[in-house]
């Protein structure tokens, strides 16, 4: 069913398709009886489904990644999706537009998107209040953190300390991003010297309150390997509790769209399907690297159960999605559920 309803979305401005659909799901939420209709059909549970990790208590392993829900507004909508998790953002200390529209692109032959949004959100205290009003919250919510486009990479780290500091009591975790391709010279604060004192100044700040929460690191699939090395080096210097990888790829290598539309496109950053052996590879080196101490989410061309149970085998903790969310449809966290299961 969704395969034709994709067809005929498909059709239409990516990013007016996301609004569109986004807001037919929180209409229909609205509704009591249909949000118990649409939890029941997608919510699968499951003991071995569970997971305990950072004295979070996840139902599933299936995590919303950053970018799909950037200001919060649906988050109770996904929850009835079967997500386990979803993490919102990226949010920045002042509202941002982002960059011109269009800015998402879809890639049908390569089950690929790209993407130059540009952390537009409505800002720091817009997204706090909105979680704040959150009655009920049924789901782990991750705060995904980013910097202004206006503020120069030498103060960067101020940015990260407002995000963390004004959502630091309403979400279960935070990543730190500093790896989307379209912040210019955001993935310049990838190396070492640069993020260590992001993450050291973030990590002070949270040993310093009633609860801290886990502090998590978001990484580029396009790190060379002494670049991983020092990931790792940092992660056990300011005592990360976990990495996400991996962001989109600046890369267009081996892809079946023809390399005019490739270059029509332009910049941006490509997810989905061409990225999974790439993330992959990174999720298996930082885990050998880390002896498995330093959790990971596994990020990047998840499309199906077994997508995820690959990503887990290698090291992976949780899985998020977000490309194989638009190509594969609401059903994507109940199907890679079932598959697991049944994996057991």
């Amino acid at each position: 069913m969704y395969t034709i309803i994709r067809e005929a979305l498909f059709h239409f401005d990516p990013e007016k398709v996301h609004h569109f659909s986004m807001g037919c799901l929180h209409k229909a939420c609205n509704i009591p009886f249909i949000h118990q209709q649409i939890k029941q059909q997608f919510t699968v549970t499951h003991p071995s489904l569970e997971r305990k990790l950072w004295n979070l208590h996840f139902k599933n392993p299936v995590g919303l990644g950053a970018g799909f829900d950037k200001n919060a507004l649906y988050i109770q909508q996904l929850a009835a999706l079967g997500f386990g998790f979803v993490e919102i953002g990226t949010v920045t200390p002042k509202p941002q537009a982002g960059n011109e529209q269009p800015r998402l692109f879809r890639l049908p032959q390569d089950k690929a998107l790209v993407n130059r949004m540009g952390f537009n959100n409505e800002g720091v205290v817009a997204v706090k209040r909105r979680l704040e009003a959150l009655q009920n919250k049924s789901i782990i919510v991750g705060g995904n953190i980013g910097k202004n486009k206006v503020t120069p990479n030498e103060d960067a780290w101020k940015d990260y300390e407002i995000c963390f500091k004004q959502l630091h009591h309403c979400v279960d975790y935070f990543v730190v991003n500093v790896s989307s391709p379209n912040t210019p010279g955001l993935r310049a604060l990838q190396e070492k010297e640069a993020l260590g004192k992001i993450l050291s100044h973030l990590q002070h700040i949270n040993q310093g309150m009633r609860t801290p929460k886990p502090l998590l690191l978001k990484i580029a699939p396009d790190l060379t390997q002494e670049q991983l090395d020092d990931i790792v080096a940092l992660s056990f210097e300011v005592q990360l509790d976990g990495l996400v990888a991996t962001n989109t790829t600046i890369s267009r290598a081996d892809l079946r769209t023809n390399n005019a539309q490739i270059q029509q496109i332009g910049a941006g950053g490509l997810s989905g399907l061409p990225i999974k052996d790439m993330s992959n590879r990174v999720t298996q080196y930082l885990n050998q690297q880390t002896s498995g101490k330093v959790p990971i989410i596994g990020s990047g061309g998840i499309f199906t159960g077994q997508d995820a149970a690959e990503k887990m085998a290698l090291g992976a903790s949780l899985i998020q999605v977000w490309t194989g969310f638009v190509y594969q449809g609401p059903a994507i966290a109940s199907n890679i559920c079932n598959y697991l299961i049944n994996q057991k």
